[in-house]
């Protein structure tokens, strides 16, 4: 394993959402410069906590333009680009990436279409450059020891999982980009291709998906893995929320229970993305191809046909009318 490469140049796409503050960190945490900075919001003060002096674009031709720039002259030139912007976007923005001599390290989902992974791939051939996925869960300590235990169990072992996951969203969400599916890939992606990934990654290849409920604000259907049967429920709709949890003034609800157990992993979240960035400048980020499964599980549960009620459905659809 090579040690972790210094002092490396990053641009970043998308600076003005949620994550893109956990990236700008990854990369302060791992002694590398930050230089260039795109997004078409130009109200994004956060910079200054991380790197006041990056130069900032709002219009991806003139940010391509400055890349392109510093590619010829020599100097200040982006060895990796963080990729945050909205999901419709990455697959363009990747290539916009790639066509600059740069490393690509992009959000969850890298696109939202898995035929969209092919044509990735043959232009990391055709350039040489990496494009890397961030799947922080697969580096949190928890879901880390949940994978070496279930690998130490008899492999025809079959676990049963209820994955709950609500995080309230306001009326925002549906008037933005992630409101809209054709952007979003809606729920299931947006909220839940992290946990697909996660799942997959632990219980094996999809046997069985399907799809109870998918509405614009909540989805739940039931997976069937090498190693699992899963009933999942996702939603952004505060009233999802069971009735304890709402006592005690949450808005956001994480379950994951094998065979009625609860899964804590609550606690841990804070510098996965550092964690990350270290392994990707080690050489060891994960792929597209490690991406793949989540990506095709998403596509489907997207494009199928609600079953609705019937089957092995999650629980909390009991109380949804």
């Amino acid at each position: 394993m090579n040690s972790i490469e210094k002092n490396k140049n990053f641009a970043l796409i998308g600076a003005a959402g949620y994550i893109a503050p956990r990236h700008m960190k990854a990369i302060k945490n791992t002694n590398n410069n930050l230089v260039a900075v795109l997004d078409k919001f130009d109200s994004i003060g956060i910079i200054d906590n991380y790197f006041p002096n990056a130069d900032f674009f709002i219009e991806a031709e003139r940010f391509d333009r400055h890349m392109d720039k510093l590619r010829r002259k020599g100097e200040n030139i982006i060895d990796y680009v963080s990729i945050c912007s909205p999901n419709y976007l990455h697959d363009a923005h990747i290539r916009l990436s790639l066509r600059n001599d740069a490393h690509a390290i992009c959000e969850k989902p890298v696109v939202l279409n898995p035929w969209n992974l092919d044509g990735l791939q043959e232009i990391e051939k055709e350039t040489q450059k990496n494009i890397y996925n961030v799947l922080q869960l697969r580096l949190h300590p928890s879901i880390i020891k949940l994978k070496k235990d279930i690998d130490n169990q008899p492999k025809d072992k079959i676990y049963n999982i209820d994955l709950s996951y609500i995080t309230c969203r306001g009326n925002w969400y549906f008037m933005s980009w992630k409101g809209d599916i054709s952007k979003s890939g809606g729920i299931a992606t947006n909220i839940g291709v992290h946990f697909f990934d996660m799942l997959t990654w632990i219980f094996g290849n999809v046997k069985e998906n399907i799809v109870h409920i998918s509405e614009k604000d909540k989805a739940a259907g039931f997976l069937h893995l090498e190693k699992a049967r899963i009933r999942w429920f996702l939603s952004i709709d505060f009233k999802s929320i069971p009735n304890e949890i709402k006592k005690q003034g949450k808005k956001i609800y994480r379950s994951i229970t094998i065979d009625g157990k609860e899964i804590d992993f609550s606690e841990g979240f804070s510098d996965l993305h550092t964690l990350c960035y270290e392994e990707i400048l080690k050489g060891n980020g994960f792929s597209l191809e490690d991406t793949r499964l989540s990506i095709e599980t998403v596509y489907e549960i997207r494009n199928a046909k609600p079953v609705g009620l019937k089957g092995e459905y999650h629980p909390f659809l009991k109380d949804i009318s």
